[in-house]
């Protein structure tokens, strides 16, 4: 049974909170006992007397009146004049509580335990707003001294209603109890709706009802995900609760495979030809979706013509197709640890779109001529085929660029495009681009996906090298769509024209101002002037961290500082990148805003405007991926969680140095030097002294001796578990 809520008889004993509920929902009408019993569940004769009790109470409380024998009414008291109704989207918190997130207010309203209704993270609701919380809830996003309490009164939309867990199962009934903290209600099942889980299994269940009467809301199982903490279990219950697809349905393999793929030479002469002109492709090692391929050749004049060629994935997927349709619902490939989800069926994102060797291939393309010095003296964009001669790995890549000569093929060509790389970076940085680059884990796995090592991910010059010429063609589409004025003969007057760009917006000030007293304990400064100053201050800062022991917690900081990049029509530009128009153009295969572009660029090179219709659908589509895109990340993370969490399962008992990375409430985060795995200091295990917690400092201080832990402190801890159903690795400290 549920250890969260009990929804026995005893947990529906009478409680002047519920009865409180019902005259709260109905502030003019009167009710009697036996009205408030049916309306709360009371069905025996003892539990009808305690609602008259408790009416009773209520009214010397002065809570209620009677407004004539046995018929009583909420008496409305005169801040209750000064309360308001929101709508808002709840932000739960893992104790109970949550935080209403209401758009373009300034500050969260915080909602007790007590008053959050039967409402779940991320739901839209109605809150009544009170001005006077009685403790200091605040959660203010731009001044710290606003305070507001509320009360959910109302579920207007469930954020979602299917839900992953692990099944306890008893004699007579089940519950679900969810993976997710946030959850903090356990659901009930009956035992017919279990379709075959057994006691200990994953599964996602289907929320279908929460009556008002009832602790828990009743689901049924959906699917049965497996055996709780078996790896594949595990990754497809990861997929699921953020309703996330593991797999594409048959009827949709079918439907790619119908889908013509001859290049015929009508085709071929619509396009630019470049499969005479040496061009490859550089990817991951296990990469099978490749987007872009780079061509290189030398111009009469003595520059350097270089293409950037993208998968022309517009030529065989049509908008409103059925494959159309799930690659928009999908809106992006997923990468979990040990498999990838494609957004396009198989045989279009490794097979026909793959730029593959020696095959030839339809291409989007941004051909720009560049000299030595790194300056574009022109381009064209437009669509091309390629064959490419060579699939480097990144590695192979590497080698050439290090290697003393020229001789093995391609060398010279791989040698070129990384130094103009070079020099198109140190242009992006003095331009204002800040220089992320957060330390990534990789696992080598064996055959089953059991974690052997864990491995730090390092960005070498072949990396960035095609980092840079991606983020040129982003830039370039963008600019050539974005900017206005400048039209070309026969082409139609430069206006504003409807787009998909890429955006960052500035960091919050107050985030900056928490982040530069944090830094300044490490005798690191940052200036607070223009967007510009912040960004040439925060890469000195990022400079001088490197190979330092908090290098990745100043790291982490800068880049929670920092807004969230998404989609959208209106362009502010792009502020980590230092971009006035930035697109994304590269990865049509695995991103949908991607092919987005390619069909707009494509109308617009035609000098054709979109319809109305289009027009209209473009903001709720580029919310729509940027949705996805966050669900598909946490999905990443999560899996990365899993396997940190297996690999040092029979670690139990191990010391290991570590920085604390992270501080809470009930604890501190740790990160392990040695395989950069996460874990849990919890503060009630804190044993040499009373902790208090301090927020604004991001430390916990000993109250009798003054010690403190503070963010990017070295300590030595000590495995104390391990729990890979709830993905958790428990630390003592040393």
């Amino acid at each position: 049974m549920s250890k969260r809520k009990n929804t026995s008889n005893k947990a529906n004993k009478v409680s002047i909170p519920k009865i409180h509920r019902v005259f709260n929902k109905y502030p003019k009408k009167s009710f009697n006992h036996k009205q408030i019993s049916r309306r709360i569940g009371a069905d025996n004769e003892a539990q009808k007397t305690l609602v008259a009790q408790a009416l009773t109470e209520m009214k010397k409380k002065k809570i209620l009146k009677e407004v004539r024998p046995g018929n009583f009414q909420l008496i409305r008291r005169p801040q209750d004049t000064k309360s308001f109704a929101v709508k808002g989207v709840v932000d739960m918190t893992s104790t109970g509580s949550a935080y209403v997130i209401v758009e373009g207010a300034e500050s969260d309203i915080y909602i007790s335990p007590k008053n959050t209704k039967n409402a779940l993270h991320q739901d839209l609701v109605k809150v009544r707003v009170m001005n006077s919380p009685s403790r200091d809830h605040s959660r203010s996003r731009k001044k710290f001294n606003l305070k507001l309490e509320g009360e959910i009164v109302e579920v207007l939309e469930r954020k979602r209603t299917e839900f992953v867990g692990t099944l306890n199962i008893s004699k007579d009934f089940a519950f679900l109890i969810p993976d997710n903290p946030r959850m903090n209600v356990d659901i009930f099942i009956p035992i017919k709706n279990l379709k075959g889980g057994k006691n200990g299994e994953k599964a996602l269940v289907k929320m279908i009802d929460w009556p008002d009467t009832a602790a828990s809301p009743f689901g049924k199982v959906v699917q049965v995900l497996g055996k709780a903490g078996d790896n594949n279990t595990e990754m497809v219950a990861i997929l699921s609760s953020h309703a996330l697809p593991s797999s594409f349905p048959e009827s949709l393999e079918r439907e790619a495979a119908k889908i013509p793929v001859e290049i015929t030479d009508e085709i071929v002469e619509e396009r630019r030809d470049y499969r005479e002109v040496t061009t490859f492709t550089i990817d991951p090692v296990d990469a099978k979706d490749f987007d872009d391929a780079l061509s290189i050749q030398k111009t009469k004049s003595g520059n350097w013509e270089i293409g950037v060629h993208i998968a022309d994935v517009s030529h065989y997927v049509k908008k409103d197709s059925k494959i159309d349709k799930e690659a928009y619902e999908r809106a992006t490939s997923i990468y979990l640890v040990d498999r990838v989800i494609p957004m396009l069926p198989e045989k279009l994102s490794n097979q026909v779109c793959s730029l593959r060797p020696d095959e030839e291939k339809l291409c989007f393309a941004v051909i720009f001529e560049m000299n030595d010095d790194g300056t574009i003296l022109n381009k064209w964009l437009g669509r091309t085929v390629i064959r490419s001669n060579k699939r480097f790995t990144y590695a192979e890549a590497q080698e050439l660029i290090e290697a003393n000569n020229e001789d093995k093929p391609l060398a010279k060509e791989v040698k070129k495009l990384d130094s103009l790389a070079k020099i198109l970076r140190k242009e992006r940085f003095s331009g204002g681009s800040i220089a992320f680059e957060k330390t990534e884990v990789g696992f080598v796995l064996d055959d089953k996906g059991n974690p052997l090592a864990v491995v730090a991910k390092v960005m070498k010059d072949s990396n960035k090298l095609i980092e840079e010429f991606m983020l040129l063609a982003n830039r370039l589409v963008s600019e050539r769509i974005g900017k206005t004025g400048g039209a070309k003969p026969g082409e139609a007057s430069r206006k504003v024209r409807p787009f998909v760009y890429r955006v960052h917006d500035s960091p919050d000030k107050d985030k900056l101002m928490l982040f530069s007293k944090f830094i300044s304990t490490f005798g690191y400064s940052i200036k607070l002037g223009t967007p510009r100053d912040i960004a040439f201050s925060l890469n000195k800062v990022l400079q001088e961290v490197k190979g330092r022991p908090e290098q990745n917690v100043i790291e982490t900081l800068a880049i929670r500082t920092m807004a969230k990049a998404e989609y959208t029509t209106k362009n502010i530009g792009h502020y980590g990148l230092g971009f006035q128009y930035y697109s994304h153009f590269t990865s049509p295969i695995r991103r949908y805003p991607d092919l987005i572009v390619h069909r707009l660029l494509e109308k617009y090179l035609q000098n054709e405007k979109i319809d109305q219709k289009e027009l209209n659908s473009l903001e709720a589509e580029c919310q729509h991926c940027s949705e996805q895109e966050r669900a598909a990340e946490q999905a990443e993370r999560d899996s990365i969680k899993f396997k940190q969490v297996q690999f040092m399962a029979d670690q139990v008992g191990n010391e290991y140095g570590g920085i604390i990375s992270g501080i809470a409430e009930y604890g501190l985060f740790v990160e392990l030097v040695d395989n950069k795995c996460e874990g849990l200091v919890r503060s009630k295990d804190f044993d040499d002294d009373n902790y208090h917690f301090d927020k604004d400092n991001y430390c916990f201080k000993g109250q009798r001796k003054g010690k403190k832990y503070q963010l990017g402190d070295n300590v030595t801890v000590v495995i104390n578990s391990v729990d890979l159903i709830k993905k958790q690795i428990n630390l003592l400290l040393v």
